[in-house]
């Protein structure tokens, strides 16, 4: 069959999920956060195409979710924005086929600043605080809250209509830092994390007190996360999509002979 050249728009909505150095629900979906999002496609021929996406959703982790790390007792939460493109594969021709596997990778940038809530439920934007002595500790730098993105994923895609489809779809984000969730690297000790960064930093950057007053702030280059693991997030969620160009109407070509024109022969 011809190929065909369609510029779409997409229409995004679903569910997060993250993977970093704070735990998350072991069922995302039984504490979601939401993401939604609009795209727009450029069809190169029947089974590819070339896709740009604007997402922005929250992501969230706890120690609460983690038998290894519940005592830290730390948690946050971050708003995402992301935009990005990417190369989608759909493996059968949704001209011929109604339903399809697809698959896509690309590239985008994201924003992101992760927050967290005192005792008093107060929101704290944590970048801010270099909990990890970031700005005066052993050359630590503070961390950017934009980075790189490589999106990837796959799915099933159903044709509704010539012009119309809908996808179930899931996307992994494998980021490149290490700080979404706020966590990489060592403890700094209390004192001088209190007096370059001051005591909300120091507060935040362990919280074990909290639920047991006889834990004391850990040591000065204590483990606090694991930086050879950068911080990964996950959108799964479903895709409308619907074609710009609107479905041309074949005209059908009907004969109709034109009746011949009889006439009397002249006398002469």
């Amino acid at each position: 069959m011809e190929a065909q050249q369609h510029f779409y728009m997409s229409f995004f909505g679903g569910a997060t999920a993250y993977k970093g150095d704070l735990g998350s629900p072991s069922f995302p979906l039984a504490k979601p956060n939401a993401v939604g999002g609009i795209g727009m496609m450029f069809q190169l021929n029947n089974r590819m195409l070339i896709r740009t996406d604007l997402n922005y959703g929250k992501i969230s982790g706890s120690d609460a979710y983690s038998i290894k790390t519940k005592d830290r007792n730390l948690s946050f939460a971050s708003k995402v924005t992301e935009f990005s493109i990417a190369f989608e594969y759909i493996l059968f021709d949704l001209d011929e086929y109604k339903v399809s596997p697809y698959f896509f990778l690309g590239v985008g940038t994201f924003k992101f600043s992760p927050y967290t809530f005192d005792q008093n439920g107060n929101r704290v934007m944590l970048a801010e605080l270099g909990t990890e002595g970031q700005g005066f500790y052993e050359n630590r730098k503070e961390y950017k809250l934009q980075e790189i993105v490589i999106p990837f994923g796959g799915g099933l895609q159903w044709a509704l209509s010539p012009n119309k489809r809908i996808a179930l779809e899931m996307g992994i984000r494998k980021t490149n830092t290490d700080y979404l969730d706020d966590v990489s690297t060592t403890y700094v000790d209390a004192d001088l994390l209190r007096q370059f960064r001051g005591g909300t930093s120091q507060r935040l950057a362990y919280r074990g007190g909290e639920i047991n007053n006889s834990r004391g702030y850990p040591r000065d280059g204590a483990i606090r996360g694991n930086p050879n693991n950068k911080d990964w997030y996950l959108f799964t969620g479903l895709s409308f999509r619907v074609s710009l160009q609107p479905t041309l109407k074949r005209r059908v070509y009907k004969f109709r002979p034109v009746p011949a024109k009889t006439s009397c022969p002249r006398v002469f």
